[in-house]
């Protein structure tokens, strides 16, 4: 069998086991639209209260598709290394042509067509719901590949995690240890302006502060940059694109060394 052949064939085996998983099928879809329903419809965001939710509905956008971005790919990756280690898979998978680098390359596939479809869905609902502003154009394809390198990065480190971790319970664990400051703390939900001062700079070194951002480049900031002066939006998110593809191929070649031989 070609490379190609054993990515594809891999690729099958991991959408079928995801398509089997009713709970993963289940928080993949409906756990960000429970959030979307519960910050952007309920509790909405308050342009002149202050506080959190106190920028316009847009600019809340890439936290919510942030959610499964980070989230699921941790979590999916993280236990699929647990059930492979689980029933002695790894081993198996040893004594046949399939590399470490294409086994994770086929289950990170997956993980963008899934998430891929889960993000647009998210995109939607948030403008319908939530009444968000997106500037509309063929800017908006690059959104394309900033869920697919975003994706890719926390497979990487949802391997990294599995290897880690010597149990399910372990892999869930230390995922939402690692997901939850992310979330919160790279641009997404909370400003920049509500962080301490001395604070500011470390949320640079958080990878999903690259996708965060460059996704409001190309959705909310448009216009409000463009006015004051600043380079091009699209220009900015391309940058923010290029680091994070950076990112991704760090974290994605960290993942398949992560890939053990054998159980």
């Amino acid at each position: 069998m070609s490379r190609l052949g054993r990515v594809i064939s891999e690729f099958h085996a991991g959408a079928r086991a995801f398509l089997r998983r009713r709970t993963a099928v289940f928080f993949t879809f409906f756990f960000p639209v429970i959030i979307v329903l519960i910050f952007g419809v309920l509790v909405q965001s308050q342009p002149t209260g202050g506080g959190l939710f106190a920028e316009p509905p847009g600019y809340y956008l890439p936290g919510y598709l942030a959610v499964v971005v980070l989230f699921t790919p941790l979590s999916r990756v993280g236990s699929e290394f647990a059930r492979h280690r689980a029933g002695s898979r790894f081993e198996k998978l040893a004594t046949t042509p399939l590399t470490r680098w294409e086994w994770l390359l086929a289950h990170t596939l997956v993980n963008v067509l899934v998430i891929g479809a889960a993000s647009l869905l998210i995109l939607v609902l948030v403008v319908a719901l939530t009444g968000a502003s997106v500037a509309l154009g063929p800017h908006l394809l690059l959104l394309i590949p900033f869920v697919a390198l975003g994706v890719t990065l926390f497979c990487g480190l949802g391997a990294v995690l599995g290897r880690l971790a010597n149990s399910q319970d372990g892999v869930i664990a230390a995922s939402n240890s690692v997901a939850l400051p992310l979330l919160f703390l790279s641009e997404t939900f909370v400003t920049p302006a509500l962080l301490p001062e001395w604070f500011r700079p470390v949320t640079a070194f958080s990878p999903l502060t690259y996708f965060a951002r460059g996704v409001r480049y190309l959705t909310f900031n448009r216009v409000s940059v463009a006015r004051v002066g600043a380079p091009e939006p699209t220009t900015l998110a391309l940058y923010d694109l290029g680091v994070l593809g950076v990112l991704a191929l760090a974290f994605f070649l960290a993942g398949a060394y992560a890939v053990p031989n054998s159980d």
